[in-house]
């Protein structure tokens, strides 16, 4: 054994991963990101670091410089996700107990603008070949899972009355979470009143929903539901927290940072019956809203201020684009920057997330009294709903989305949902809840649960 980081690169054939990166997602343990069949998939666990606390992100960025300064890296396509990849999933808040997580797989494979690749990771003195690299490919996806029972870590106890229990008959039922409906709007109609208060302008709360499996989770199925119906999105999957976010928090190639902003939001289903084209009905009640664009102006300035003393130059659009998703649509503004030059360093993935997180588009804003404000009201602990979840390389590349559009699997029968709204002064707490069930149905629905 020895404790430098060993890993080698090789090309795979395209032919035989013609069905993207889903067609690798075989194993309900591996680690995951993908967007319109390519990305990446990782599988065991070498090693990991773990975190909490307000400086985990800075942490967690320490040990991976420190893992990757003394490593013997051959890589034989070099592109953004070559070399030694981590995957990481950190907790929305600096007070959460949740342990944040970066964790270092012993495979990758990965799929990019038609080049595939698999990228072996080890700590041993062994040989490290394309021969061994091909075989431990053919090993992960072929080799049965050492708990076939598809459970994760961790878990607990869910004892819960039902709320509502799948429409088509099947086994899966839904249990409330920490808070009521009921109890929840009026968690909304408090943060509208501190709002008209003044003591702050946007306010975002979560909810939480039990789904109990009494056949078991289907992890890889859930990855593979949702990277094919939300192609748009970017499916993730990391030790049991599973999704498809519409949001990107930050994405670094080389010098250039990009993120995609959402606030601003309207289920898709109150269009029918709708006079004119659905997307002229999104045009009119979304981009027509001045409550809307109020929400999506305060995400956006958020971001930009916060992410403008790492950029050179930083451009973005003029107006928000409606985004549009098989669920919902959202008002959205993509976000392009250079990095500058910091004390002869460009700032790596980990640090601009220190810096960017919680954006007003998932907490509010001002941050402080928002924060504290989601912590007296929601009455439950968001672990890594909504915190950035994503990977990151050793020549600085990353994507990190925000967590949202998932659920935590906490045991081998059990999953628990989230989804949140942005509160402004013109809210509603009936459009509110039924905005989180529309923002639950990617999961319900990769679920196999039908509300």
């Amino acid at each position: 054994m020895t404790s430098t980081l060993r890993t080698l690169t090789v090309p795979l054939d395209v032919e035989s991963s013609s069905g993207g990166l889903p067609s690798f997602l075989v194993r309900d343990d591996v680690l995951c990101w993908s967007r319109r069949e390519a990305g990446l998939v990782g599988y065991g666990e070498l090693t990991r670091f773990n975190a909490t606390g307000p400086e985990r992100f800075l942490e967690a960025d320490i040990w991976w410089r420190h893992l990757i300064l003394e490593a013997e890296i051959t890589d034989h396509v070099e592109v953004p996700g070559t070399g030694p990849v981590a995957f990481g999933s950190f907790a929305f808040s600096k007070t959460s107990p949740h342990v944040s997580r970066l964790i270092l797989p012993e495979l990758v494979v990965g799929i990019r603008d038609g080049r595939a690749w698999a990228t072996q990771l080890t700590f041993d003195d062994g040989p490290l070949t394309e021969a061994v690299v091909l075989a431990s490919v053919d090993r992960w996806l072929t080799e049965p899972e050492p708990n076939g029972d598809g459970s994760a870590a961790g878990g607990s106890d869910v004892g819960l009355s039902p709320e509502a229990v799948a429409a088509d008959g099947s086994a899966g039922h839904l249990s409330r979470g920490s808070l009521s409906e009921a109890a929840w709007m009026q968690a909304v109609s408090n943060g509208v009143e501190e709002i008209r208060a003044g003591k702050l302008e946007k306010l975002v709360l979560a909810r939480d929903v039990v789904a109990n499996l009494p056949e078991g989770v289907n992890a890889a199925e859930v990855l593979r539901q949702l990277a094919a119906r939300y192609r748009e999105c970017w499916t993730y999957g990391v030790d049991g927290l599973v999704g498809a976010t519409p949001e990107m928090l930050i994405q670094v190639e080389g010098r250039t940072a990009q993120a995609r902003v959402l606030a601003g939001t309207l289920d898709r289903r109150d269009a029918d019956g709708m006079d004119g084209s659905p997307m002229e009905y999104a045009e009119r009640v979304l981009a027509g809203s001045e409550k809307q664009r109020h929400e999506h102006e305060i995400a956006i300035d958020s971001l930009t201020r916060q992410l403008a003393p790492f950029s050179e130059a930083m451009n973005s659009h003029s107006e928000p684009f409606i985004l549009e998703l098989p669920n919902v649509w959202h008002l959205a503004s993509d976000v392009k920057a250079e990095l500058a030059d910091i004390e002869g360093h460009v700032p790596t993935c980990l640090a601009l997330i220190n810096a960017l997180h919680p954006t007003a588009a998932v907490c509010g804003t001002p941050t402080l009294i928002a924060g504290a404000l989601i912590r007296k009201l929601e009455h439950l602990d968001r672990g890594p709903y909504a915190g950035p979840v994503g990977w990151l390389d050793a020549a600085g590349n990353g994507e990190w989305g925000i967590a949202l559009r998932g659920a935590v699997i906490e045991d081998a029968n059990t999953v628990r949902l989230y989804a949140g709204c942005g509160i402004v002064e013109g809210s509603q707490p009936e459009a509110e809840l039924a905005e989180t069930w529309a923002k639950f149905r990617p999961m319900l629905e990769a679920l196999g649960i039908k509300r």
